[in-house]
């Protein structure tokens, strides 16, 4: 497909406007985030895994499901989860819809909630009722709203993208935080992505369901699945394209489009790990199927083993084996390869002699590829994640002090 990248993140798309402000909820930087499309968008989403969610995911859900997969508009507050704060979180959730559509001018039920940060501190609402009225939306605030959905993140994550729709040109932005509490399955993690292209509610679902799987749900930075994780997609339509579904010449285009943005969001997310120094991909390839493929590669790029020899930069091969051999997908050692870079370490069982040395320079810059193929089929995935360092235990014993 011919795409480009263009500048302007979630509002680089048609009708989308965004803005962020202070207002008091975490110490410093923007802390509420408000992203509207001037007309109602056909919306998607996903949520986390955990059996203990956030009062806005519970929100989330009934709006979507009372709109038909209509939504117009998404607040985001950085600084507090409202997690485990029982009924109170949800009518604080949904008095936060409430502002934003008297403010903006829609329905309740047509805005989607998300909030991030510490976990059983009830949301201060005189902070977000003053916050709502402040926030000033344009079409150029999609880097603000980046910015302001942040909590431990060191950047901000966002990309969009232009790509022909059947003669028109449509477009498609997407941004991210999520630093910590990242494992498979999403997780802390919030990911908004925007398009002008007309898409069919049932076709913009499944489409979201292969994208996460392809990315947010490859990608780990701790082994914790947040409580808070939401991925939502709005397709407002105003590029004039007819609308994409499953049978449109356009499904791939779409398709590859979405996979795109949220693969580079997904790895942003690897890269800005907390406390990490380090980038790491997993390619395993020769599974007995696509789905055992992403079981070793999550594994191994979870294992805190080997995420603990990448830091190190030691050559410690075995660790990678071993987290395969764990993750439910079949393994036999006897045929195995495994690579660090460009460098073989076991080739078809055979331990190698290799150059320690240059093994461990393969694991010491900031971009690390770590390699196995199990040679018992064709199933193939790549994984993400990042180095463990003592600045990441550092950043989560003093979380709340």
């Amino acid at each position: 497909m011919a795409y480009h990248e263009i500048r302007g993140g979630v509002t680089a798309p048609r009708g989308f406007l965004a803005g962020a402000t202070y207002c008091g909820i975490k110490t410093g930087g923007h802390d509420l985030t408000v992203l509207l499309s001037e007309v109602p968008c056909t919306a998607a989403a996903v949520f986390t895994l955990n059996k203990v969610q956030a009062a806005p995911i519970a929100v989330d859900r009934r709006h979507l499901a009372a709109t038909g997969g209509r939504a117009r508009a998404v607040v985001v507050n950085s600084g507090n989860a409202n997690a485990c704060t029982g009924e109170q979180g949800e009518r604080d959730a949904e008095e936060m819809a409430r502002l934003v559509g008297a403010r903006f001018g829609c329905p309740a039920a047509e805005v989607q909630v998300a909030s991030t940060g510490v976990i059983g501190v009830p949301m201060p609402m005189a902070k977000v009722r003053a916050g709502v009225e402040q926030i000033a939306l344009s079409a150029d605030g999609g880097h603000a709203a980046a910015l302001g959905i942040m909590t431990t993140d060191t950047r901000p994550k966002e990309i969009s993208l232009a790509f022909d729709a059947g003669g028109v040109e449509a477009r498609i932005g997407g941004m991210c935080k999520g630093s910590g509490m990242i494992h498979p399955n999403m997780g802390t993690m919030l990911a908004f992505v925007t398009s002008d292209a007309a898409v069919a509610p049932a076709f913009l679902a499944a489409a979201l369901g292969r994208a996460a799987d392809r990315s947010f749900n490859m990608v780990t930075v701790d082994g914790d699945t947040s409580t808070n994780d939401t991925a939502l997609v709005l397709a407002n339509g105003l590029a004039g394209n007819a609308p994409i579904d499953e049978h449109s010449p356009l499904a791939a285009a779409f398709q590859e489009a979405l996979d795109v943005v949220m693969m580079h969001l997904a790895k942003e997310i690897a890269r800005d790990g907390e406390g990490a120094s380090k980038f790491v991909e997993v390619r395993v390839r020769g599974a007995r199927s696509q789905h055992e493929a992403r079981l070793a590669a999550r594994a191994i790029a979870g294992s805190s083993l080997v995420k603990a020899a990448v830091y190190g930069a030691d050559p410690n091969w075995g660790r990678i084996l071993c987290a395969a051999g764990y993750s439910g997908a079949e393994v036999d050692a006897s045929v195995a390869d495994v690579t660090v870079g460009e460098i073989p370490l076991m080739r078809r069982g055979e331990i190698l002699r290799f150059d320690r040395a240059a093994a461990s320079a393969a694991l010491r810059g900031p971009d690390v590829l770590l390699g196995v193929d199990l040679h018992l089929g064709d199933g193939e995935a790549v994984a993400w994640g990042c180095d463990l360092t003592e600045q990441y235990v550092k950043i989560n014993a003093e979380y709340t002090t």
